[in-house]
């Protein structure tokens, strides 16, 4: 149980982080939601997946297929706009995945 709330409170504070640049830039609130509810699920499937590997690689995985289903419907509408989602996929899916990694492994025995 530990694990899925170090997954899930991880997940909220990168979603935060991830959100912030989206109001700034005044995008809809449907796609802030969306944004934020995928790094909380992003958190809890890194958390609780049994994939043996490195933290980081983990969490870029799982972000990336995680995000692929709108990243299509986003590419199909506004392919350009991909660029800076993948960036910040790939960065805040590391740190997410380096987070859990060491927490779960300093907190849950």
């Amino acid at each position: 149980m530990k694990r899925i709330l170090i997954g899930l409170g991880i997940g909220a504070i990168i979603g935060i982080i991830d959100v912030i640049p989206m109001i700034i830039q005044n995008l809809t609130w449907d796609a802030n939601i969306s944004a934020f509810t995928m790094w909380v699920i992003v958190g809890f499937f890194v958390s609780t997946s049994s994939l043996k590997l490195n933290g980081i690689i983990k969490g870029i995985i799982i972000s990336f297929l995680c995000l692929l289903p709108v990243g299509i419907i986003i590419a199909w509408s506004e392919p350009m706009s991909l660029i800076p989602i993948s960036i910040m996929t790939f960065i805040l899916g590391s740190i997410l995945g380096f987070s859990i990694n060491k927490l779960t492994n300093k907190f849950v025995k």
